[in-house]
């Protein structure tokens, strides 16, 4: 699928993706394989694959994404980051995508190198992920392919951590979605309220395309409490203090994160969102306990038999 289409596919039953990264080591790339081979059979409708600081793993970006699509029969999407890049090496990026046959791409400012406080944009580059969306729909204007890329863009519903207050995130969002994003990603949260305020807000703002959420399995407690210092997702406190109990307990800890992405997910699919975007770290095993007790994706027609045996 492409991400301009996400609606029509949506309208049937909820759109399910997985976001994996590229590794930095060749068994790390080995262990992406097999994980890759695992998530698919998972039904995925689409799999995205990040990119690395300062564009560390661009080129393993493009690789993996063209894996997905062309060994597993998965579509795929690229991120594009303005961290690193001037206009030109931006071009020639999305001529690589291009020419590998991939429609989607995930347009996201980026994070600061950790040398710097602020991001500064590069010569000749881009400071705001609303410059890089118009710039790839001119590349597409300019080459007579307009629409060929469908752009996902990223949504933060407990805001970004550089916004200075709410309203001036949501304006910055409506800024992205006006120069072409078709989607809007949101950020990873624990509390279905936040994704829930958040939709409502950029409703009244006058943005109308697919907010998708974004759920991030806990495998580990000491894991997740550095990935939300980093993104400014907070985790509740009713989580934090099973979390807290279960610390040193691997198995437990694991535990506890599964059961909780599976009842933010039965929560978010039962209001009616149009899909599910999940942060899976390179992993597949926990995923396939997530997507089996929801009924989605792969095991969507089992469970579908089974209700119609049953009824």
């Amino acid at each position: 699928m492409i991400f301009s289409e996400y609606s029509k596919y949506s309208k049937e039953r909820p759109v399910i993706s997985f976001e994996i990264f590229p590794p930095k080591t060749i068994k790390g790339m080995e262990n992406l394989y097999n994980v890759i081979s695992d998530l698919a059979k998972l039904g995925p409708d689409y799999i995205t694959v990040t990119y690395g600081a300062m564009g560390s793993t661009r080129d393993k970006t493009l690789e993996i994404a063209t894996l997905i699509k062309s060994n597993f029969g998965v579509d795929s999407a690229c991120h594009l980051t303005c961290v690193g890049s001037s206009r030109n090496e931006l071009d020639t990026v999305l001529s690589n995508i291009y020419g590998a046959g991939i429609r989607n791409i995930v347009a996201i400012r980026g994070d600061p190198p950790l040398d710097q406080i602020t991001f500064v944009p590069p010569e000749d580059g881009y400071k705001y992920g609303s410059e890089l969306v118009r710039h790839i729909r001119a590349y597409e204007e300019d080459r007579q392919m307009k629409g060929y890329f469908g752009i996902a863009v990223g949504g933060y519903p407990e805001k970004h951590l550089e916004a200075k207050d709410m309203d001036t995130d949501i304006e910055n969002l409506k800024l992205k979605v006006e120069a072409g994003a078709d989607i809007v990603k949101t950020q990873l949260f624990f509390e279905n309220s936040h994704y829930f305020d958040f939709v409502d807000r950029v409703r009244r703002a006058g943005i109308t395309v697919p907010i998708i959420p974004g759920l991030m399995p806990i495998l580990s407690a000491k894991q997740i409490e550095r990935i939300t210092s980093m993104c400014g997702s907070t985790i509740p406190h009713e989580l934090r203090v099973k979390l807290d109990e279960a610390q040193g307990n691997n198995g437990k800890e694991r535990n506890i994160g599964i059961s909780q992405c599976i009842k933010q997910a039965r929560e978010l699919l039962d209001s009616g969102v149009p899909g599910l975007h999940f942060y899976v770290l390179n992993k597949s095993e926990h995923m396939k306990e997530i997507i089996q007790s929801l009924g989605v994706g792969s095991f969507r027609q089992s469970s579908e038999k089974h209700a119609l045996t049953n009824s």
